[in-house]
C-alpha cells in the first residue's frame, strides 16, 4: 500500500501515527466489496444466462442450487489474503491471522459448495431415474457430506492455530473411540440405509405402519438419519433410520402393487335364530336368483341321499336338510362372484368362525378390484348394507348386545306385567268381599 503516500491529498493523513494502516485496511476492504460486487452482479448473471439458454440439465440443477453464489465468497477472502500483506503498520503477527482467519472462511465456502453440488446431483438423480423412488441416494450423499465438513472443519482449525493438518488428522486414530461414540446413530443409520435400499425395504412413497412409533402413512423423505412419515391425518412422524431395521413395521406396498384390497370381516349372527328351513321358505326363497340353482342342486343332492336312507330303515330324524344360514352362505358367495367391485382372480371365502358370547360369525375374506381407500370403504359398505338388510329373507338375525333402550322397554314391560297382576289379584279379592258381604 506504498503507493497511497503518493496520493498528494492522502499525505497529511499519512503523516498521521496508525493513519497509514487504517487507510489501507478501508482500501482493502473496499477493493474486497468491488470485487464480491462485480462478481455477483456481472460474472454469476451472465453465467446464469448462459445457463439458461443450455438445453442441458445439470447446470440448471447447479444453478438452483446457489454454488456459483457459494464460490463467490471466495472472491473477497482471496482478496484480503492477497492484499493484507502488503499494508504498512501491520504486525506479522497480525498479517498471519487476519491471512489465516480468510483462508479458514475460504475452506467453509468451499465445503458448502461443495455441499451444495451434492444437493444438485440428488436433485438429478431424482429428476432422471426412474428408480429414485426405490434406490434413493441421499443418505449415502449425506455421508459424503459428513466427510466434507470433518475434513474442512480440520483444515480450518489447522489453520487457524497456523499447524499442518496432518498434525491434527494423526490424533484422530487417538480420538476414534470418542468419535464412534459421537457418531453412533450415524454409523447405525448408514448401515440401516444400506440395508434398506439393498433389499429393497422401503421406498420414497410406500405406506408403512409402525405402531411402536405411531407411523400409518406414507413416506415423504428418506435421508441418512431420519425418514419422514405423514400420517393419514397429516401430521409428520420422523421415525430414526436404524429403528426401521432393529424394529418391526408393516410395508403395505405388496397390497397397492396387487391391484386388491382385502376385506376381512364377520357378521355377528345370533345363533338363536338358525334353524331348518321349512318346504314352504325353501320355495319362498327360489325367488332369488342368485341361489335359485344352489337350492335346486341342494334338492336333489338331499333327495337322494335321504332316499338312501329311508330305504335302508333308518329313522327319518337322521335325513339331512337345509339349513337358513347354510343357503345364507351360499347366497354371500354367488354374491360375491357377481359383484363389479371384486377382483375375481384373488381368493374368495365365505367362512364361519367358532361361535362365541356374541354370535356366531360369518366372515367374508375376499379382495376389492382398487386399492384406493374411499372407494375400497364404498364397496366394503355397499357388500355388508345389502347383506344386512338381505338378512330377514333367510330368517336371520344379527346378534347385538342390548342397549339403553332395550333395558328400558324390559323395565316397562316388567312394570305393566306387575300392575296388570296387582289390578287381577286386586279384581278377585274385591269380589270375594262383595260375596261375603251378600251372604
Amino acid at each position: 500500500m506504498n503507493f497511497l503516500a503518493d496520493v498528494e491529498f492522502l499525505r497529511p493523513l499519512m503523516a498521521i501515527p496508525h493513519m497509514t494502516m487504517l487507510i489501507g485496511l478501508t482500501g482493502l476492504l473496499l477493493l474486497a466489496w468491488v470485487a464480491n460486487w462485480l462478481t455477483r452482479q456481472v460474472l454469476i448473471r451472465v453465467v446464469g444466462g448462459l445457463v439458461k439458454a443450455s438445453p442441458m440439465k445439470w447446470d440448471d440443477a447447479v444453478m438452483s442450487r446457489r454454488v456459483l453464489a457459494r464460490l463467490a465468497n471466495m472472491v473477497p477472502a482471496l482478496i484480503i489474503v492477497v492484499g493484507i500483506g502488503g499494508i504498512d503498520g501491520l504486525s506479522d503477527g497480525m498479517v498471519t491471522v487476519v491471512r489465516n482467519v480468510a483462508l479458514a472462511f475460504v475452506a467453509l465456502t468451499i465445503a458448502l459448495a461443495i455441499s451444495n453440488v451434492l444437493d444438485a446431483v440428488n436433485d438429478l438423480y431424482v429428476a432422471n431415474s426412474r428408480r429414485a423412488n426405490e434406490r434413493p441416494i441421499k443418505g449415502y450423499l449425506q455421508v459424503v457430506k459428513i466427510v466434507v465438513f470433518v475434513f474442512a472443519l480440520v483444515v480450518m482449525v489447522a489453520t487457524l492455530i497456523d499447524r499442518s493438518p496432518l498434525l491434527l488428522l494423526s490424533g484422530f486414530g487417538a480420538m476414534s473411540a470418542v468419535l464412534m461414540l459421537v457418531f453412533k446413530d450415524t454409523i447405525l443409520s448408514l448401515v440401516a440405509s444400506v440395508q434398506l435400499s439393498s433389499n429393497d425395504m422401503l421406498r420414497v412413497g410406500d405406506w408403512i405402519e409402525m405402531p411402536s412409533l405411531q407411523a400409518d402413512g406414507d413416506v415423504i423423505d428418506m435421508a441418512l438419519n431420519t425418514v419422514k412419515v405423514q400420517n393419514w391425518d397429516k401430521t409428520v412422524t420422523t421415525i430414526p433410520t436404524y429403528r426401521l431395521i432393529s424394529d418391526s413395521f408393516k410395508n403395505w406396498r405388496g397390497m397397492q402393487e396387487s391391484g386388491g384390497r382385502r376385506i376381512k370381516r364377520a357378521l355377528l349372527i345370533d345363533q338363536s335364530s338358525v334353524r331348518f328351513l321349512e318346504p314352504d321358505e325353501r320355495t319362498r326363497l327360489h325367488r332369488i336368483a342368485l341361489i335359485d340353482g344352489y337350492l335346486d342342486d341342494k334338492r336333489q343332492e338331499l333327495e337322494a341321499y335321504n332316499a338312501t336312507l329311508l330305504s335302508a330303515g333308518k329313522d327319518p330324524i337322521n335325513t339331512r336338510r337345509v339349513t337358513n344360514i347354510g343357503t345364507f352362505r351360499a347366497y354371500v358367495s354367488h354374491y360375491l362372484r357377481v359383484h363389479p367391485g371384486i377382483n375375481q382372480q384373488m381368493t374368495q371365502i365365505v367362512r364361519q368362525l367358532a361361535p362365541g358370547p356374541t354370535g356366531l360369525p360369518l366372515e367374508l375374506y375376499c379382495f376389492t378390484d382398487t386399492v384406493s381407500w374411499v372407494p375400497y370403504e364404498g364397496i366394503q359398505a355397499d357388500i355388508f348394507d345389502h347383506l344386512i338388510a338381505m338378512l330377514p329373507e333367510f330368517g336371520l338375525r344379527l346378534y347385538q348386545a342390548p342397549g339403553g333402550a332395550d333395558v328400558a322397554a324390559l323395565a316397562g314391560a316388567g312394570a305393566d306385567a306387575r300392575a296388570g297382576a296387582a289390578a287381577r289379584t286386586n279384581a278377585e279379592t274385591g269380589t270375594e268381599t262383595g260375596t261375603e258381604t251378600s251372604a
